[in-house]
């Protein structure tokens, strides 16, 4: 189900492209800088505070590896899918909604009218609380909220808090198969 919905998430993000201009993939020192941040805050605090009662709390950490078998190819078709969609179709959708739609909505309904480095403190807030109790690691996600949104307002542009995203999710991708740490999936 998860390379369904990879597949149909790059459909929307190939699709979206033409009428999203923000939608652009950009590369500069402080999304590296961002990314590799959130990754390590995100597996560094994560033993240190409770999950929110009926997110993830009843339901064991799905492993592919231990459910296909050592080595199976369903096990790794669905580990790189995981970690390609997380990396390069997770970013742009999230971002395009959290950081240039609904942080400018709250702003102003005619949300294109506002500069994406406009700063605004309940948006800001509002923003990244919906975005961290979207996960599990619900602390993790808000502080992740703040730091791209912190990118785009800085950097006025969308694309450096896609690639810093998109660092973040590959490299927690990694740590989860490398450390067998699952329950962050």
């Amino acid at each position: 189900m998860y390379l369904a919905k990879t597949i149909v998430g790059l459909w929307l993000v190939l699709m979206s492209r033409p009428f999203v201009s923000e939608m652009r993939w950009a590369f500069g020192w402080e999304a590296v800088v961002v990314g590799v941040g959130v990754f390590i805050m995100w597996v560094g605090i994560d033993p240190f505070y409770p999950r929110l009662p009926g997110i993830g709390q009843n339901t064991a950490a799905w492993n592919p590896i231990a459910h296909y078998g050592q080595g199976s190819a369903m096990a790794w078709l669905f580990i790189v899918t995981r970690i390609l969609g997380s990396t390069f179709v997770v970013p742009p959708i999230e971002e395009v909604f959290y950081r240039s739609f609904l942080y400018r909505y709250i702003i102003k309904q005619d949300f294109l009218s506002v500069s994406l480095g406009t700063f605004a403190w309940m948006p800001f807030l509002v923003t990244a609380a919906v975005f961290g109790f979207e996960h599990p690691q619900w602390i993790a996600g808000i502080l992740c909220g703040m730091a791209y949104q912190w990118l785009v307002i800085r950097k006025q542009r969308l694309g450096d808090a896609m690639t810093a995203h998109a660092i973040t999710n590959f490299l927690l991708g990694l740590w989860v198969v490398w450390k067998n740490a699952w329950h962050f999936w």
